[in-house]
């Protein structure tokens, strides 16, 4: 069973140029890395907040943990990103497909409505939709990020098309119920929305939601730790 994992790390903004450039390729178990620059949900289209490149994010698959063991003591993108948090994550369901995750099934697991997940969503903009794609995905990047389910919900990107969000959530039921509008929130059917919307005329030239069960929990993320619930 191969493992996924999601890391954030304060950088030098240098150091996430660099790496949303190149990421680190595939070597020795890593099978695929996306290095993304923090964004806030919910931002101002032209912020600061839009793009921050002194915090990055990396998704990453692997071949075992000792693929990640050996990457965070001995590469130099590694190096970087061992002080920050991570999570260790087993892959469960996907809707769509990545041509950089070619094999992943539709489903891969069971789960319990009251286990925490952690969800991941990875796309590849097409241009010309990115004043549609913000109209429609500012209210569901705020939805998200406002939720009483989640435990952190944040966004990143790398320039000019590829965009991702992260969640932790408290339950798949909680997850579901943002997905559908049914929870308990102001205006809770904003994600539901942009998803009809999105099959009217797609944002994307990829999009991908994956689900995931986290396995276990490494460092801090801005004076935190404990992030995924037990």
């Amino acid at each position: 069973m191969t493992i996924f994992t999601f890391h954030l790390a304060e950088l030098p903004p240098a150091a996430t140029a660099g790496a949303l450039w190149k990421a680190p390729a595939p070597t020795d178990g890593l099978l695929y890395a996306e290095c993304l620059a923090l964004m806030r949900l919910g931002a101002p289209t032209v912020s600061p907040a839009r793009m921050q490149l002194r915090r990055m994010a990396m998704f990453a698959r692997w071949e075992d943990e000792a693929a990640i063991e050996a990457f965070l003591a001995d590469n130099s993108v590694g190096r970087q990103l061992a002080p920050g948090w991570h999570v260790r994550l087993q892959f469960l369901r996907r809707w769509s497909r990545l041509a950089a995750l070619p094999d992943l099934p539709a489903r891969a697991g069971e789960w319990d409505a009251a286990e925490p997940v952690v969800a991941v969503t990875l796309a590849r903009l097409r241009l010309l939709e990115v004043p549609r794609f913000l109209k429609w995905g500012k209210p569901v990047e705020r939805l998200v990020r406002d939720h009483p389910g989640t435990t952190l919900a944040l966004a990143a990107m790398r320039p000019p098309r590829t965009i991702s969000t992260f969640s932790v959530w408290r339950s798949v039921q909680e997850m579901e119920e943002m997905v559908h509008g049914h929870s308990t929130v102001p205006d809770p059917d904003r994600h539901a929305a942009a998803m009809v919307e999105r099959r009217r005329r797609d944002f994307h030239h990829e999009f991908a939601t994956l689900r995931f069960r986290p396995l276990s929990e490494h460092g801090s993320w801005q004076g935190r730790s404990g992030i995924v619930p037990r």
